[in-house]
C-alpha cells in the first residue's frame, strides 16, 4: 500500500519543541513526485515496502513511560536512559520534519517451523538470525536511498538535504513510526503486521529534514484474535499490545546478561535463541512471502541442529559459524547457558548427561553456565523417558501445521 496524503503547501518554518527547520524551496508537486519516486528506489533497493511519517509520537509518550515505570524494559537500560526522545525523532536529528520506513522481508525457504518445535533434542532458532546480520545491509541501503535523494533534490536547486539512517541502532519508537506510515497495524503481540506480509519482516527508518506527503496508516486488523497472548510460553504479554520483556524468551536468551530464572527455564523448551510462538500462530503470517534475500537464508550449520552437536562447539568454533550473524552478540557463553537448559528440557538420555558432565569439565565455562549445566543434569536424572514437550508447544506446533504449511 502506497497511499499517501495530498501534498500539502511545503512547511516555511517549523517549531518543534524550539527547533527552527531551515524553510524547503521544493514545491508541494515536487514533493509529490519525490515521494512516488522514493517508494521506487526502495523497491530498487530491495526494500519490500516504504512509507513515510510525520515526527508526531507524543500520544506514545504516556505508555512508554508507564512500560519502563513498570520495569517491563528489564536489563536493557538504553530503554530508559534517553528519556522522552524515543518519542521524539527531531531531537534525535534535529531537522527532521519526516520519517521514512523501510520494511525488508525475512522468512527463510523450508522454514521448517513444526518439525524443529516438534522435535525437543534440535535446537530452535529464532528465523530472523539464522542467515547474515540484518543491521549493517539494511543501514547501508537507507544511506543509499538518502544519497539518492540528496542528488535528486540537487537537480532541483535544493542542496540542504539532510538525513540520517537508523536500524535499532538509535532510541526510536520504530513500530509506532512503521504504523503510522502505513507500514502496518501493531498486533497485539506488539508487533507490526501487514495484511499481506504478516509480521516476519525487519525495520529501519531515515529521518530527513524535507516535508514529504505522508503515509495513510493502515486500519488494525487483529479484531478479536488473542492467539498471541495464549501461545506465549512464559505469558509476556501481559495484556495486548504491551510485552513484559522480562518474560519474553527471546529477551531471557538474547538480552539478559546472567542466570535465567529458574521459573522460565523449563518454559523455553528447546528454544536456544529467540522465539517465534506469538508469529507462528497468528493467522495473518499465513500470507507472508518468503525473503527475497538468499542471505537471510538458515545457515547450513544452524537447519534443525542437533542440541549435542552444538554444546560441543568451542568458542573458537562459535565465532566462525557465527561471523557475520546476529547471533555472535550473546557470546559463546550465554550460548552455552541457553542450549543447557534445552538439553535439560530435552527427554531423559544418558548421552545428554555424558555431554553435560564433560562440558563442566570445560575451561570455556564459567560459574552462571555452570549453574545450569547442573540445573540440567538435575532434571535429566529425574525425568521420566516419556516426558516430551509441554502441551502449549503443541499446540503451537498444530496452529503452524494447519495455518504455515508451507514453512512447517
Amino acid at each position: 500500500m502506497t497511499a499517501t496524503t495530498p501534498a500539502s503547501t511545503p512547511e516555511q518554518h517549523i517549531d518543534l519543541t524550539n527547533q527552527t527547520v531551515e524553510p524547503c524551496p521544493l514545491t508541494a508537486a515536487q514533493l509529490d513526485v519525490l515521494n512516488r519516486q522514493i517508494k521506487q528506489w526502495g523497491k530498487e533497493l530491495g526494500f519490500a515496502h516504504v512509507g513515510v511519517s510525520d515526527v508526531d509520537l507524543s500520544q506514545h509518550e504516556a505508555s512508554l513511560q508507564q512500560w519502563l515505570d513498570n520495569g517491563y524494559h528489564g536489563e536493557m537500560n538504553y530503554m530508559a536512559s534517553h528519556g522522552m526522545m524515543r518519542a521524539r525523532p527531531h531531537e534525535l536529528h534535529p531537522g527532521t520534519l519526516r520519517v521514512i520506513c523501510a520494511r525488508m522481508d525475512y522468512l527463510p525457504p523450508e522454514a521448517g517451523f513444526a518439525s524443529n518445535l516438534t522435535h525437543p533434542n534440535l535446537g530452535y532458532i529464532s528465523r530472523y538470525a539464522g542467515g547474515r546480520d540484518y543491521h549493517k545491509m539494511i543501514r547501508q541501503r537507507l544511506k543509499k536511498l538518502g544519497d539518492k535523494i540528496t542528488e535528486h533534490c540537487k537537480t532541483l536547486g535544493f542542496d540542504a538535504t539532510d538525513f540520517r539512517p537508523f536500524v535499532d541502532s538509535a532510541p526510536i519508537l520504530e513500530r509506532p513510526l512503521a504504523d503510522k506510515a502505513g507500514i502496518g497495524w501493531t498486533g497485539k503481540h506488539s508487533l507490526i503486521l501487514h495484511p499481506e506480509a504478516g509480521s516476519w519482516f525487519f525495520l529501519g527508518e531515515l529521518l530527513i529534514n524535507l516535508p514529504l506527503p505522508l503515509d495513510i496508516p493502515i486500519e488494525e486488523g487483529c479484531n478479536t484474535c488473542v492467539a498471541c497472548i495464549k501461545s506465549c510460553p512464559t505469558d509476556a504479554i501481559v495484556a495486548p499490545y504491551v510485552v513484559d520483556a522480562r518474560r519474553c524468551i527471546s529477551y531471557l536468551t538474547i538480552e539478559l546478561q546472567g542466570a535465567i530464572p529458574e521459573e522460565f527455564r523449563p518454559l523455553i523448551g528447546n528454544r536456544i535463541y529467540g522465539c517465534d510462538d506469538c508469529q507462528l500462530v497468528c493467522p495473518v503470517n499465513s500470507k507472508a512471502p518468503l525473503t527475497a534475500e538468499s542471505d537471510f537464508h538458515t545457515r547450513q550449520a544452524l537447519i534443525q541442529p542437533e542440541l549435542i552437536d552444538l554444546f560441543t562447539w568451542s568458542e573458537t568454533f562459535f565465532l566462525r559459524q557465527t561471523e557475520g550473524s546476529a547471533i555472535r552478540r550473546i557470546g559463546h557463553k550465554r550460548w552455552l547457558r541457553n542450549i543447557a537448559i534445552a538439553l535439560g528440557n530435552a527427554p531423559a538420555n544418558p548421552e545428554i548427561i555424558a555431554a553435560l558432565e564433560q562440558r563442566k569439565l570445560s575451561d570455556e565455562v564459567d560459574d552462571m553456565v555452570i549453574e545450569h549445566i547442573d540445573w540440567a543434569i538435575a532434571q535429566q536424572q529425574q525425568k521420566a523417558p516419556q516426558e516430551t514437550i509441554s502441551r502449549k508447544t503443541q499446540r503451537v506446533i498444530r496452529a503452524i501445521q494447519k495455518g504455515l504449511p508451507r514453512d512447517a
